[in-house]
Order: C-alpha cells, then structure tokens, then sequence
C-alpha cells in the first residue's frame, strides 16, 4: 500500500500580527457603539454639551463675582452661582421665545410666497431656452414647500424642551463645581496628575470661550449689517434674515455661503428684480467676505489654531450624527479634541494632523502667563 503523506501544517501568524488584528478589531467594534450611542442619544447629548459651554462661558465669571467684598462681607459662592443661573435661564428662554416668533413670522411669509416662487426661480434659467425654464418650473411645482415648512416648524417646537433641559443641566453643573477638584484628585490619586488634567480643561475652557465671543461679536455685527441691507430695499424678511445671518455665522465655511444665497433668493422672489437681488447677493457677499475672512481671523488670532480641512471633516460628521446642532457645536468639540490629544502622547499624531500648523499645544501653553507675556495667539 502507498505510504500515506502527512498533511502539510497550517501557517500560524505571529504573536504580534494577531494582537494587532485584535486591536483594529476592537477599535471599530467600540467606534461602532459610540456611534450608535451618538446617534440615538442625540437630544440629550446636544443638550449637555450646549450646557457645557454655557458653564465653561460663566464658571470664572462667577469664580471673579464671589470673590467680591460688599464692605466686611463677601458674596457667597452659592448666590453667585443662583445669579447666573437665573441670567442664564432668562436669556435662553428669551432667545428661544425671539426664535420661534420668528419661525412663525418666517413660515406666514414663506406660505404667501409659494406661488410666486416657482416661476421667479424658473425664469432664472431662462436664458438656457422655454424647454430648460419649463422644466425647472414643473420640478418645483412638484415640491410640497408648505409641508416642509410645517414639518420644520414642528421641529423648531422641540427647541423649547431643549431648553429647559439645557438649564437644568447647567444648574447641575454649578452645584457640583465647587466639588470638582477634590473629586479630581480623589479619582486620579495623584495630585500632580490632577493638576495637569485642571490645566487642559481649563485650556479648552479658555480658547472655547474665546472663540465663542469672538465668533458671537462677528455674527451680531454681520447680523446687523444684513438686517440693515434687507431693510434698506424693503423686504419683508428683514428681521429673520438678520437673525439667521447671526445663527447661521457660528457654522463655520457653510453658514455664510447659505445666508448669502438665501437673502438673495428671498430678494429676487419678492421683488421680481433680478439686477436688484445681484446687487443685494454682492452687498451680503462682501459683508459675509469682510467680516469672515479679514475681521474674524484678526480677532480670533491663533486662538483656535485649526486645520481648515480638519473643521470641514468635522463639520460634515457631527452635522450627519447630529444634524443642524451637531454643525454649530463642531468647532468646539474639535478644539478639545485637539487639546487633549496634544497632551496624550499616544495620541499626539492626531493633534498634529488637526493643527493648522502641525503645531499643537504643547506643556508649555498650559503654564500661567504674566499680563505682560500673555499674547492674543496664546488664547
């Protein structure tokens, strides 16, 4: 009988290879339930993390105001903390009251309008024939405009229970402020370590808020221009689109360019003038271009020190995990992200690659500076 062959053995990958297999494995197993989480978690997370920048925005403001002495008496920490958080109530409540008055002064407007707006929009393109006109006017007219209004005018409603939770979560953060050191050192068991992870939180802190006023001083001053372009050429529109030019101007790159377009639009369809609405969409145009290419980058500084490309990736993943909010919130969730990957130094490549320069903080930027060696950049 033949002699029967062994059979030939099965390579095995090395030690190293499997482990890092393993490691990838894990990697995309736990960024998938993140992500799931993100997801499914939207309301609330949004809400938290708004809340968190309203604490970060107020924190040393009230830290500044219980240090003041009203003659022998210094005003207690708990009162300060009350105070703001009944300003803070007040100013959302107010901001989102002004909001949604506008959605329904918006959605009056838009209604009267939907007749007229297939055919203004069908005759810009009537250069390119009656065939190509009538076919622009025959896929509008197939557009349930009026439903889509209503559908996001439902939406806007939610803002107001956003709100109330924005507040409570923000009355839970001062109350627990004046305990967050002690819980620091108590959970890293090391006093030092405590210390640097105080001065990272109080780095994102510091250029968050910055960025913020910044970027809220910008928007309030083009908000106002466009409220004053608007209503100098009579549109009806004048008061919500200023509003939306100041919202839409925390969205970074895209804001300004669906602003612009949108004031245009509302101008050519209203008054049926396509030489009028090109000279207000050049007017709005060089607000936006002033105010968010010369005036925003002199203020801001280095503060931010961002990869353009970076915001715009991360601008197109939180908008598709958490929609519109999730564009507004995405430069601040990448400064910190950047901040604390600067200070990881498993996870330093990454800070790199969302630098502007390639130059992340280092420890250095997290040492206090004296009034006279603190610059803009450091901010």
């Amino acid at each position: 009988m033949p002699q029967s062959e062994n059979p030939a053995p099965i390579p095995r990958l090395p030690t190293s290879d499997l482990q890092r297999i393993r490691t990838i494995s894990q990697l995309i197993i736990a960024f998938a339930v993140v992500l799931f989480l993100l997801v499914q978690a939207r309301f609330l997370l949004i809400s938290l993390a708004t809340a968190i920048m309203l604490f970060s925005l107020t924190s040393d403001a009230i830290s500044s105001i219980a240090r003041v002495r009203v003659g022998p008496f210094r005003i207690p920490n708990w009162l300060a903390s009350v105070v703001a958080l009944f300003m803070i109530s007040m100013a959302l409540l107010s901001l989102s009251a002004i909001i949604l008055s506008q959605v329904n002064t918006v959605l009056s407007t838009t209604l009267a309008y939907t007749d007229r707006a297939p055919q203004a929009i069908a005759a810009m393109v009537a250069w390119l024939g009656p065939d190509a006109e009538q076919s622009v006017l025959n896929s509008l007219s197939t557009l349930d405009v009026a439903g889509y209004l209503r559908a996001l005018a439902g939406q806007a409603s939610n803002l107001m229970q956003g709100t109330v939770l924005v507040i409570l979560f923000v009355g839970f953060l001062f109350a627990e402020r004046i305990r967050f050191n002690t819980k620091l050192e108590n959970f890293f068991g090391d006093a030092e370590q405590a210390q640097k992870v105080r001065k990272i939180v109080g780095s994102i802190i510091h250029r968050v808020n910055y960025y913020l006023l910044v970027k809220t001083a910008v928007s309030a001053v083009t908000g106002g221009m466009v409220y004053g372009v608007a209503l100098f050429f009579g549109l009806d529109l004048a008061g919500p689109l200023g509003i939306l030019a100041f919202v839409l101007n925390y969205i970074p790159n895209v804001g300004s360019i669906v602003a612009t377009v949108l004031v245009a639009l509302v101008a050519y369809v209203q008054l049926a003038d396509g030489t009028l609405a090109l000279v207000i969409f050049a007017l709005v145009g060089g607000i936006q271009f002033m105010n968010g290419n010369v005036i925003d980058p002199m203020l801001m500084g280095r503060a931010l020190r961002l990869s353009s490309f970076g915001i715009i990736i991360s601008l197109a993943f939180w908008a598709a995990v958490w929609g519109i909010p999730g564009m507004f919130l995405s430069v601040p969730i990448m400064v910190a992200l950047m901040i604390v990957c600067s200070h990881v130094p498993g996870l330093r490549r990454v800070a790199i690659l969302l630098s502007r320069e390639g130059l992340p903080e280092t420890a250095q930027d997290l040492e206090p500076r004296g009034p006279d060696t603190r610059d803009q950049s450091a901010a």
